[in-house]
This record gives structure tokens, C-alpha cells and sequence, in this order.
């Protein structure tokens, strides 16, 4: 349950933690004297219970989107127009209560407990989102006490057996961007699917939204993870391990029958290798071989073939968030129970630095999300699954 404030219980400032500039987590500073956003026609004000971390914060942060020079510093600008500005409150992943309606939205929404679709959608299509954008970059997002958004994106999520911290690492960052992989490639029932970066946020995503669709998930992880993993629903783990016996312990584990589609989240040397387990025997495939990629955590530049492209009919898609229509249907799972949460731990907003560090130095325990939870809501929302810096397990 949520003590919903009156009116004039909502607070003239708020803590958040504000990123000034590019660069390195001393970037990120936190202030209490933030002014709380009044919500505009349309709009909801949400207090935030729980923000999910995502690796799109730390490289927005760092200004590591180049698009034409590798050395870039910079962010990605699909609206013709660079949207990070400074000051911003990061975080997109929001999930919270409404304490407060703008014009033309129904007063009876006060007390929704909800989860954020993530996007900032520059038309109404449903269909389509060509400009992707997001709460957290080019408008502020959840690192913060509260943040006003649009009603018809702050989705009601009642399921009493979900914890708001939960909620938030169901968040549509993650589930969006890897549903969308997914339509993109038109996975369907029965499809062998081959998932890299498997123990992250989109890879544990992709793992569920393969078995609701019917298709068969294989990971690619660490053999640390891979029972947590098959817990989740994959087939297999494989160990990315020597990449020349690569394909060949793919194609073991499938029993010999090449991969339909590969969700690629890592680039650099990898993505080659992935084409290979689709294309080793082109007789015994019933469909194109596709590939959606949307992450390049292995690196920026892979080196391919385009004759291996075209003559085996390799279909490649490029993902970046996902549509209104991808994101209602999550929205539906979730509320089904059909979804479940991949919490790995939380953190204070105002230890939002060590949340930092402990993410890109995270080992071999690692599965799922982290969240933030401000530290007015932490006793509550956030100290049942509390890091700490020192790197120990989630208490509960």
C-alpha cells in the first residue's frame, strides 16, 4: 500500500541526483533544494519509489554514442538535434505512486501505483517510433523524489505480489528494447533463438519474452550463471569461451540444428561468430536467418563479410527502443504475472555513485537489475534487496 500525500502535503523541493556535464561519476551530483515539477496538461506527478539502472545511463553519462567518429564524445541525436542537455536528472526505468494530476486527467488516478513507459514518442503512431528518445536523456527522468509524466505512459500495475523495486526492474528499457528485437526479427513459436549478454537486463528479458512467444531461448554467458539462467527459462548456457570451438558448441547444444535468430547485445568479434550458427547448413532452414542487434558491449566495430550477408540472405536489424503497441503488451503480461522480476539489488539515490562503480565492476554473481530508490522511500521500497559498495549480496 501506498500513503498517498495530500495536496498540500507534496513538498516546493526535492532531492535528485543531477548529471552537470560528460564524464565520470563525480559528474553526478546530488542536491536537495530541486524544485518539484508541476504537472502540465496531460501529465501525471509521480513520487518515485524505484528507479532500475540501466548501461544506457553510464554511456549518455561518458558520451559514448559516437555515430561516424569512434572517437566521439558526444550523445545520440535522432531528432536532428543533440536532447541531453545539463542540468539532467537521469533515470528512465521509473516506478512510483501519482500524488497529483495536471489538466485533463482523471483525479481519480491519485494513488496509482504504476510503472513508466520509458520513451519519448514524438507522434501519437503506435506502430513506429523512428526518433527514439527517453526520460532520463532528453527530458528528466526518476533519479529524483518526483517527475512529472505523461498519463497515458505512467501505466497502472496493481499485483500486490510485486514490490515497487521489483516493478522498476520490470521497466520498459530493458523489456521494450528486447520485445522489439524480437518483432523486428519476427520470432516466432518454436524458433531456435540465440541470446548474448544473457544475464543482463534486455538478455534475462529476452529469455522470458521467448518462452510467453513459444520460441527457445540459448544463452551465451558465463557457466557461473547458467542455473540461475535455466531457472529463467533458457534451453542452454553456452560459454562464449574459445571463439573458435564457439559454433560448434552452439550447434551441440541445439543438437545440431543452426539458430533462427540471434539476439546480439555484444558487437565487436562476436556478432560474426553469431551469423556462423545460423548459417552452417542453409538446407535445413525452414526461415531467413536474422539478427537484431541493440548493444555493442563487445565493441563498436565488427569486422563481416557483406558476400556472407547477401548470398546466405542474412537479415540484419538495428533496434533502439521499441512502439506504444510493443509497450501496452508488456504492460499486459506484467499485470498478467506473466513476467517475472530480475532484481539483483538496490541503492540510495544518494549513493548513486557506488551503484555506479558496483555495476561496472560487477562479477560473477551478477543477474538482472539494480535499482535506486530515493532515500526517503529506502526503508520501505528499497532495504529489503540493499547493496553496498563493499559488493555483498542482496539482504532479502
Amino acid at each position: 500500500m501506498h500513503d498517498t500525500p495530500s495536496p498540500e502535503a507534496i513538498p516546493a523541493t526535492m532531492a535528485a541526483m543531477v548529471l552537470t556535464g560528460h564524464g565520470d561519476v563525480d559528474q553526478l551530483v546530488y542536491r536537495d533544494d530541486l524544485p518539484v515539477p508541476t504537472p502540465g496538461p496531460g501529465e501525471v506527478l509521480v513520487r518515485v519509489t524505484a528507479t532500475a539502472k540501466n548501461n544506457t545511463d553510464r554511456k549518455a553519462r561518458e558520451g559514448l554514442y559516437p555515430t561516424k567518429e569512434q572517437g566521439d564524445v558526444t550523445s545520440f541525436a535522432m531528432g536532428g538535434e543533440p536532447t541531453l542537455t545539463f542540468p539532467r536528472i537521469q533515470g528512465a526505468d521509473i516506478a512510483g505512486c501519482v500524488v497529483a494530476v495536471g489538466d485533463g486527467v482523471d483525479a481519480g488516478r491519485i494513488g496509482e501505483r504504476g510503472l513508466l513507459d520509458f520513451n519519448l514518442y514524438a507522434d501519437a503512431r503506435r506502430d513506429i517510433n523512428l526518433t527514439p528518445d527517453y526520460y532520463g536523456h532528453g527530458a528528466d527522468g526518476g533519479y529524483a523524489e518526483y517527475v512529472a509524466l505523461p498519463a497515458d505512459q505512467f501505466h497502472h500495475v496493481p499485483n500486490p505480489e510485486l514490490r515497487d523495486a521489483e516493478l522498476a526492474a520490470m521497466g520498459m528499457c530493458s523489456y521494450q528494447t528486447a520485445y522489439h528485437m524480437m518483432t523486428s526479427a519476427k520470432v516466432a513459436a518454436g524458433e531456435r533463438v540465440l541470446v548474448s549478454g544473457a544475464s543482463g537486463g534486455v538478455g534475462t528479458a529476452l529469455i522470458q519474452l521467448c518462452r510467453i512467444v513459444g520460441a527457445i531461448p540459448y544463452a551465451v554467458s558465463q557457466p557461473e550463471k547458467a542455473e540461475a539462467l535455466l531457472a529463467l527459462g533458457a534451453e542452454s548456457v553456452i560459454d562464449r569461451g574459445d571463439l573458435e570451438s564457439f559454433v560448434e558448441r552452439v550447434l551441440r547444444a541445439t543438437g545440431g540444428a543452426p539458430i533462427d535468430a540471434v539476439m546480439d547485445l555484444v558487437g565487436g568479434e562476436m556478432t560474426d561468430r553469431f551469423i556462423d550458427t545460423m548459417i552452417q547448413d542453409m538446407r535445413a532452414r525452414t526461415s531467413y536467418p536474422r539478427l537484431s542487434i541493440a548493444g555493442a558491449s563487445g565493441g563498436n566495430v565488427s569486422e563481416i563479410m557483406w558476400t556472407r550477408i547477401y548470398l546466405y540472405q542474412v537479415q540484419l536489424f538495428g533496434v533502439s527502443h521499441g512502439t506504444r503497441e510493443e509497450a501496452e503488451q508488456l504492460i499486459a503480461w506484467i499485470r498478467e504475472g506473466r513476467l517475472k522480476p530480475v532484481l539483483h539489488g538496490a541503492f540510495p539515490l544518494s549513493e548513486l555513485h557506488a551503484a555506479e562503480r558496483y555495476f561496472v565492476n560487477r562479477g560473477s554473481n551478477f543477474l538482472g537489475k539494480i535499482v535506486i530508490v530515493p532515500d526517503a522511500q529506502w526503508d520501505e521500497h528499497g532495504a529489503p534487496f540493499a547493496l553496498t559498495s563493499s559488493l555483498q549480496e542482496p539482504s532479502a
